[in-house]
């Protein structure tokens, strides 16, 4: 899918974002370059969720809960987000994705003081799912926000300091939970995110508010129910893999997205253009974006069990470690933007970071109680830094794609493909590891897992590698 510089910009539908001139002010990119940092500020609101792990306990006592209890904490969350990304990305490109992002501040902050307030359990799971549509309304716009500021020449940039910002979300979430929980308890890791989400939307007072794009009539709402159906049945199928549940989940999802993609097909205005699936190679990329996201979720789930076996490492000392692997995406986001301004390909480097993250997790499989902490260090950043060139090249090759009017719904396809890869990694990795430990013990399965998942990460490089080429937009 290599992409010739003719392509670099939508050729079916006109930027929105002009060119800045020879001798554009110093100050108006600082004011760009302010924008998208408050961007990221309020992006924050849902990638420091990862605060929220570390509270499980506390959560658990809080409630008296079991701790099979504490996933609905989770799915709850990611179901509700994840299957409504599409949808609201078309809604962004319907009507501003300015709009629709400060919107999904003022839910979000909302949402967050009332999870924090959550008088019973089953509230708690109630405000949840109602966070999670406050963060998809804001993930779901973020890419469209960012790379208009910059414009078409200036994507690549554009998006390394967007993905940057989220992978820094990642890392210092579960550092800033451990210490928030330990202060003031588990409704800590919620209502401090609040004042982000404030301090966000009122710092981007400037932000340019783009006028409606469709006429009346232009959201398909029977297609919309028919996709989120489909998503949230097909994540509670991989989530019970090992229970029979999961095929008539399965098999409600598969006719739900059977009846989207029918809509689809024979609609206006369509959420996602069908045809856009039929490019040579781009359905195979999006494949390649859950396997690589499966793989790379090892980390989060094993890391932590392993780290926890090791004698001489504090809670803190191993959130630490943990986060070397977020360090690593933090350090290459930016630095992959700039090497696809100066002509490389971000089919290439999807491929070497794709690459990275299989050396990455072959460094981790070689993990034993004696290996030195330097070593543990090496190993999850040089994953982190392949998973950071990894989802920014992807994100480019995807916006490249799309028509620049489309440009909500494939910010918003970036990141479902990166939720299913994890959702899947929770079930799949687990299972695995599980099966793997019984007559092995915990290291050896540890070994087994990660050499599968670094396996599965290098099968992804190959792929793309192969994949057919994209000659053109459409």
């Amino acid at each position: 899918m290599a992409r010739s510089p003719s392509n670099r910009r939508d050729i079916s539908v006109p930027s929105t974002t002009e060119p800045d001139p020879p001798n554009a002010s110093s100050g108006l990119l600082r004011s760009r370059g302010w924008q998208v940092a408050m961007i990221g500020l309020g992006t924050a609101t849902a990638q420091l969720d990862t605060s929220v792990n570390i509270a499980f306990p506390a959560i658990t006592r809080g409630f008296d809960l079991t701790i099979g209890d504490i996933q609905w904490v989770v799915i709850s969350y990611v179901l509700t987000y994840a299957s409504l990304l599409l949808s609201l990305g078309r809604i962004g490109d319907t009507i501003g994705h300015a709009v629709v992002y400060r919107t999904g501040l003022i839910w979000s902050a909302v949402a967050l003081l009332l999870v924090g307030y959550a008088p019973s359990y089953g509230a708690m799971l109630l405000f949840r799912c109602l966070q999670g549509m406050g963060a998809a309304l804001v993930l779901s716009c973020g890419v469209a926000l960012v790379t208009s500021l910059y414009g078409e020449e200036r994507r690549g940039r554009s998006l390394g300091i967007y993905t940057m910002m989220m992978a820094l979300g990642l890392m210092v979430g579960p550092l800033l939970g451990g210490v928030l929980t330990a202060i003031w308890d588990w409704p800590a890791v919620f209502w401090f995110r609040v004042p982000i989400a404030i301090a966000a939307l009122l710092l981007l007072r400037g932000l340019p508010v783009s006028p409606p794009r469709l006429t009346n009539g232009g959201y398909d709402v029977l297609s919309s129910i028919a996709l989120i159906l489909g998503l949230v049945t097909m994540l509670m199928a991989l989530n019970r893999l090992r229970e029979f549940s999961a095929v008539w989940l399965g098999l409600l999802s598969a006719l739900a997205l059977a009846g989207f993609i029918f809509r689809q097909s024979r609609s206006a205005h369509p959420i996602i253009p069908i045809e856009i699936l039929r490019l040579p190679g781009f359905a195979l990329l999006n494949l390649v974006s859950v396997l690589a996201n499966l793989a790379a979720f090892s980390v989060w789930l094993l890391v932590p069990y392993h780290l926890a076996r090791i004698q001489g490492y504090s809670l803190v000392e191993s959130g630490a470690i943990l986060a070397a692997g977020a360090a690593g995406a933090v350090l290459a986001s930016p630095i992959g933007g700039r090497l696809i301004e100066r002509q490389i390909t971000a089919e290439r480097l999807a491929i070497a970071g794709a690459a990275a993250i299989g050396a990455g997790l072959l460094m981790l499989s070689g993990w034993t109680e004696q290996t030195p902490t330097i070593l543990r260090v090496a190993g999850l950043v040089v994953q982190g830094i392949g998973l950071g060139l990894f989802q920014l090249a992807y994100s480019d090759i995807v916006t490249a794609t799309l028509p620049l009017r489309d440009r909500g719904v494939a910010g918003s396809l970036v990141l479902l493909t990166r939720t299913l890869g994890t959702v899947t990694a929770a079930s799949v990795i687990l299972m695995l590891f599980e099966v793997l430990q019984v007559g092995n013990g915990f290291f050896a399965a540890f070994h087994q897992t990660f050499l599968t998942a670094a396996l599965l990460a290098f099968v992804s490089a190959g792929l793309l590698a192969l994949s057919p080429r994209k000659a053109a937009k459409p």
